[in-house]
């Protein structure tokens, strides 16, 4: 059977902005980028973002300890967070993926947020998103 994956992520999303401007901004490569939304028109705007992610994990699955290399990241740079979310309107938020396994042997993983993340999230206006799956039987 597949076992548990996880992964934590930190993205800024927004209508009409360059990615780029943020890794120039936050001085972090980003894991990923989508800039659709910098050539979109004003009639059909589209999303583009800015993304660090962590790799997915298979073995022990922990969400304190995914985020935490996520928050070790930002708060040197929460200022330029501010920042660059204020000049190009965008929304910071924390992400979890998890896929979750059928196997009742396997262990449950550790979902949960620590306080100075809560915190650090609530002083950059940032949102969390969770977001699972049940794993395919094999």
């Amino acid at each position: 059977m597949a076992s548990n994956k996880g992964r934590a992520f930190f993205a800024l999303s927004g209508y009409h902005f360059n990615p780029d401007d943020v890794t120039r901004v936050l001085g972090i490569e980003p894991t990923s980028t989508n800039n659709a939304g910098m050539s979109a028109g004003m009639d059909k705007p589209v999303i583009s973002s800015w993304e660090i992610s962590t790799e997915t994990i298979t073995e022990e699955v922990d969400v304190y300890k995914l985020t935490d290399i996520i928050l070790k990241q930002l708060e040197p740079v929460k200022e330029q967070i501010l920042q660059i979310s204020k000049s190009h309107n965008l929304s910071p938020r924390i992400g979890v993926v998890l896929t979750l396994s059928t196997d009742k042997d396997d262990t449950c993983p550790d979902v949960g947020f620590g306080g100075r993340l809560v915190k650090f999230l609530a002083e950059i206006g940032a949102f969390i998103n969770i977001d699972y799956k049940i794993s395919d039987r094999v």
